[in-house]
């Protein structure tokens, strides 16, 4: 199985327009592949300008924000490409596409890393940030997975929420938790029922 990186991927369109969205990479040698799902403004953003930057956040909130239709988190110009790049991050890197592989549903674009950078010391793992994360890529998947299957997951991401989580990963978490609820129909929280370890 390839290496894949969460990451928070950053196009823009011909007008200016940045597009922020999380982005599994996926590593194939020295190069690395971005493949969207059609319909994508992703796509259509990197037909217009084949670059893009790729982020690790800092703050997890801003995965669980964009799955969840908050957009608006800062960013800096990038160093070597025309674009942007996620402000709060413990690094990033800029991308050419060279290549890409045709598809009716997910095109793959391959890219040649430009240019990364470190910007935030890394001090150590929080178990309620991969939470944050997991739960945010099964949000996405609301309509191929059956309800006990979503709700079985988010019970089990819960309890390191419970366990671990500062305030930002609470409020991504809660962001998440009303889309699940939405999208289920459920008024009760997962996180009320989850007790915290002593």
């Amino acid at each position: 199985m390839p290496l894949i990186l969460e990451t928070v991927v950053t196009t823009t369109s011909p007008a200016g327009d940045l597009h922020l969205v999380p982005f599994g990479l996926i590593q194939d040698g020295a190069e690395w592949v971005l493949a969207p799902f059609r319909p994508s403004p992703t796509i259509f953003n990197l037909e217009s300008s084949p670059v893009f930057a790729a982020s690790s956040p800092s703050d997890v909130r801003v995965i669980a924000g964009a799955v969840t239709g908050r957009r608006d988190w800062a960013t800096l110009p990038c160093d070597c490409i025309p674009g942007r790049r996620l402000a709060d991050s413990f690094g990033h890197a800029e991308f050419e596409v060279v290549g890409v592989e045709p598809d009716e549903t997910r095109p793959r674009y391959r890219g040649r890393m430009v240019h990364s950078a470190a910007h935030i010391p890394f001090f150590g793992y929080n178990r309620a940030q991969a939470a944050v994360l997991e739960a945010a890529i099964l949000s996405t998947r609301l309509h191929m997975l059956e309800p006990e299957k979503i709700l079985t997951e988010m019970r089990y991401h819960a309890i390191a929420i419970a366990k671990t989580a500062g305030p930002a990963e609470r409020e991504a978490w809660d962001w998440i938790e009303d889309k699940v609820a939405a999208a289920l129909g459920r008024s009760d929280r997962i996180l009320d029922k989850t007790p915290a370890a002593p």
